[in-house]
C-alpha cells in the first residue's frame, strides 16, 4: 500500500558522508539549491521502500529497513548522472539523522546540550583498551588523526555559521565522526552528529532550533576535541570520559520499591512521548519513558499528551504512566544505567505498588534539600559527561508561595513569580516546554490568577542570572495540605504537561473573616489578574529587569554561530563601546577575550591579489572556544549567585 507523506525516513551519518563525497565540485557547489527543489516535491511511502518523483523521467527510491538508510547502496535514482548525480545526496541532506533520532528519552527533555554526549546505541560497546583490559592513558595514532580531523571540521563549521554551512560542510562533519567513532572516540562523534542536526534543524527554520543548544553543542564538541588533541596532562579530564563510550551500561541493582514522582511530555521534531520519574527508598531517582517517532508535527503534541496514557513497559505493570506518577512499582531483577534509565529486559518483574504522597517518605527527602545546595548540584552536573549524569541533577524539588506576575527578565515581560518558603528567593516560573499542544503554558496561565497560593513544585532549573524554574508539576505543600481541590485519583498532584488545570481546582477553604483594608489603587490596563505593579512588584522581591551586561560578550559568541567568522566585522567604534561596557561593569576578562576574538576573526592572510587564504580556522576556533567558555561558567556562577542571594 502507497502512502503519500511529508516525513523522509532517517539516515546514518557515514551514509550522508560517503554519498555527498562522491559527487563533483561542480555538483558539489549546487547541492544545496537541489536538496531545497527536492524538498517540495511530494514523498510516496509503500513498505520500507520511499519514493520521490525527480521530474517526468527520473525516480528516487530510498530503501530503509526499519525507517534507516544504512547503505548507500540503498539510495537509487534513475537518472543519466546516478550514481554520481546531486538528487541522491539531496535526499540524504534532507533525512534526519538516524543517531538523533535515537538518542535516549531524557537527552529529549533536558534545557541544556540534549543528547550530546550519547553515543549511538548499534555501536559496539567497548573502548579501546591496553592489553590488560585498562584504558590507555595517551591517545593513539588513528585516534589523535581522527581527533584532529574532527577538529579541524569542527572548526570549519564554526568559521562558515549557519548561513556558511551547507551540506557540503555538513557531510564532511559527519565524514570526521564516522571516522572519530571508528577509532573509538564516541562521546566526539556523538557530539559532532548533534551539532550538524542542530545546523539543520537552525538553516532549515525548524520550531524547536534554539541558538543556545547550537552554541552549547559546538562548545561541547571543540572542547572535546581541544582536549583531545592537547596531549597528557592538559587538566581537562581523564581520557575515558573524554572518549566516551557506544552503550549505556545496566547494573544489576536486584529489588526495588518505586513511589511515583510525576510524569512529563516528550516532544522533539522526530519523536514524541511521555517519561515517568519515581524516586527508591535511597531517595535515587529513575525513570521510565515511552517514546515514539511521529511523522506528522502537527499530531505530536496530541501524541506527547496521549502517551501518559500508554502501559508502563516495564515487566508485567498494569498502569500508565499517569497512573504511576501516583502509584508505585514493587520490582524484581531490576536493572539501572548509570543516568537512571530502568531497563525492561526479559528477567524483569514489576507488580503494582501503593504510592507516597510528595509530604512522606522517600519523596519528603527530596524537598529536605536547601533550595541553593540544590541549585548547586544541578549546575555541578552540567560539567559530567551526559550517560554519567544521575537522573534528574538539574530537577529542583521547592515549596513556593505565589506572587501573581511581575516584570522579569531585561524586557521587563510579566512572568508569574513564587517566593520559595522560609524566606527564599523569588523565582520566576515559566513553562517547561513553549509548545501551545501541550498545557504547559495554560497552567500557567491558570495559576498566576492565584496569589498567595502555597504548593510544592517540580522543576526543571533555568540557568539565568536570576532564578527561575521551569515548572513541570505541583502538589500539596506541608503548609496548606489542601491547597488544590482535585478529584481524589489525582492524589493531591498535578502533571502539568499532561493534565490540565481547571479554575475549580485551585479553590481553597474560605479565609477568617479580617478588617476591610484600604481599596489598593487600579492596575494599569492589561495586567493580569494577580499581577504585582508598581512598588508591590518591588516590595515582593521580584527580581528586576537589569543585570550585568553578560550579553555583549554572549552576543558576539552566538553570532559567530549564526552568521559566521565574519560577524565580529564591525568596525572600532562598535568594539570600543563593547569594551568600554564590560570593563565599566568589571568584566575586564569578557573584555579581552572579545577582543582577542575579534583579533583572531580579521587574522587571515591575504594572497598579492587581496584574496583571503584560506587556513584550518584552529586560532579562531581557540580563541571562540574560550569566550564561549568564559560566557558559560559566568552564567553558572550568576546563577548560582541569584539563588544564594548574592547577586
Amino acid at each position: 500500500m502507497t502512502v503519500r507523506t511529508n516525513v523522509w525516513p532517517g539516515v546514518r551519518p557515514e551514509v550522508v558522508a560517503e554519498v555527498v563525497a562522491g559527487l563533483s565540485a561542480r555538483l558539489q557547489k549546487r547541492l544545496d539549491g537541489a536538496a531545497a527543489k527536492l524538498a517540495d516535491r511530494p514523498v510516496a511511502r509503500e513498505g520500507d521502500e520511499w519514493r520521490v518523483e525527480v521530474d517526468e523521467e527520473s525516480v528516487l527510491v530510498l530503501r530503509a529497513p526499519g525507517g534507516v538508510v544504512a547503505d548507500p547502496a540503498d539510495v537509487r535514482c534513475g537518472c543519466l548522472l546516478a550514481p554520481a548525480c546531486v538528487h541522491r545526496a539531496a535526499a540524504v541532506t534532507l533525512c534526519p539523522l538516524a543517531e538523533a533520532a535515537g538518542l535516549p528519552e531524557e537527552a529529549a527533555t533536558a534545557a541544556a546540550a540534549e543528547g550530546a554526549g550519547t553515543a549511538a546505541p548499534e555501536e559496539a560497546a567497548a573502548s579501546p583498551a591496553s592489553p590488560g583490559g585498562s584504558a590507555p592513558d595517551s591517545l593513539t595514532a588513528p585516534e589523535l588523526d581522527a581527533a584532529r580531523h574532527l577538529h579541524r571540521a569542527a572548526a570549519a563549521v564554526l568559521a562558515a555559521g549557519v548561513s556558511g554551512a551547507g551540506a557540503v560542510s555538513q557531510a564532511e562533519l559527519l565524514r570526521a565522526a564516522h571516522r572519530a567513532r571508528l577509532a573509538g572516540l564516541y562521546r566526539p562523534a556523538a557530539a559532532a552528529v548533534a551539532v550538524v542536526t542542530r545546523v539543520r534543524a537552525a538553516r532549515s527554520g525548524a520550531p524547536d532550533h534554539r541558538l543556545a543548544d547550537l552554541v552549547a553543542g559546538l562548545r561541547e564538541l571543540l572542547g572535546l576535541t581541544t582536549a583531545l588533541t592537547a596531549g597528557p596532562g592538559a587538566g581537562a579530564g581523564s581520557l575515558a570520559e573524554l572518549r566516551g563510550t557506544a552503550r549505556q551500561t545496566y547494573r544489576d541493582e536486584g529489588g526495588l520499591r518505586l513511589h511515583g514522582l510525576f510524569a512529563e511530555p516528550v516532544l522533539t521534531a522526530t519523536h514524541a512521548g511521555a517519561v515517568s520519574w519515581a524516586v527508591d527508598a535511597d531517595g535515587r531517582l529513575s525513570t521510565i519513558a515511552e517514546v515514539m517517532p511521529h511523522e506528522d508535527a502537527a499530531a505530536a503534541a496530541p501524541q506527547a499528551v496521549g502517551a501518559g496514557n500508554r502501559t508502563v513497559r516495564l515487566g508485567d505493570a498494569a498502569l500508565s504512566h499517569r497512573e504511576f506518577s501516583r502509584a508505585g512499582l514493587a520490582v524484581q531483577g531490576a536493572t539501572r544505567s548509570a543516568a537512571g534509565r530502568l531497563g525492561a529486559g526479559a528477567g524483569v518483574r514489576a507488580v503494582r505498588a501503593t504510592g507516597s504522597a510528595w509530604t512522606a517518605p522517600p519523596a519528603a527527602r527530596l524537598w529536605a534539600e536547601p533550595p541553593a545546595a540544590q541549585v548547586a548540584r544541578a549546575l555541578a552536573a552540567q560539567d559530567v559527561p551526559y550517560e554519567s549524569r544521575p537522573a534528574g541533577s538539574d530537577l529542583l524539588f521547592l515549596d513556593v508561595t505565589l506572587l501573581g506576575t511581575a516584570p522579569t527578565g531585561p524586557g521587563g515581560a510579566p512572568q508569574l513569580s513564587a517566593r520559595c518558603a522560609g524566606g527564599g528567593p523569588v523565582i520566576a516560573l515559566r513553562a517547561a516546554h513553549e509548545h501551545p499542544g501541550l498545557p504547559f503554558r495554560a497552567n500557567l496561565a491558570l495559576l498566576a490568577t492565584a496569589p498567595g497560593l502555597r504548593l510544592r513544585v517540580i522543576g526543571r532549573l533555568e540557568r539565568a542570572d536570576r532564578p527561575e524554574l521551569r515548572l513541570l508539576a505541583i502538589g500539596a505543600s506541608p503548609e496548606a495540605p489542601d491547597p488544590l481541590a482535585l478529584p481524589a485519583d489525582r492524589a493531591g498532584r498535578v502533571n502539568l504537561g499532561l493534565e490540565r488545570l481547571q479554575t475549580a481546582d485551585l479553590a481553597t477553604p474560605a479565609a477568617p473573616a479580617t478588617p476591610a483594608a484600604p481599596a489598593a489603587p487600579a492596575a494599569p490596563p492589561g495586567t493580569q489578574p494577580g499581577a504585582l505593579t508598581g512598588p508591590d512588584a518591588v516590595a515582593s522581591g521580584a527580581p528586576g529587569p537589569y543585570g550585568p551586561p553578560v550579553h555583549v560578550l554572549g552576543r558576539r559568541v552566538e553570532q559567530t554561530v549564526t552568521t559566521g567568522r565574519h560577524a565580529l566585522a564591525p568596525g572600532e567604534s562598535t568594539a570600543a563601546a563593547d569594551r568600554g561596557l564590560l570593563r565599566a561593569a568589571g568584566l575586564s576578562t569578557a573584555a579581552e577575550l572579545l577582543d582577542g576574538l575579534r583579533a583572531a576573526a580579521a587574522g587571515q592572510r591575504r594572497d598579492v591579489f587581496g584574496r583571503v587564504v584560506a587556513d584550518d580556522h584552529d586560532a579562531f576556533a581557540t580563541a571562540w572556544l574560550a569566550a564561549a567558555w568564559y560566557t558559560e561558567e559566568l552564567a553558572a556562577a550568576l546563577c548560582s549567585a541569584a539563588w544564594t542571594g548574592e547577586g
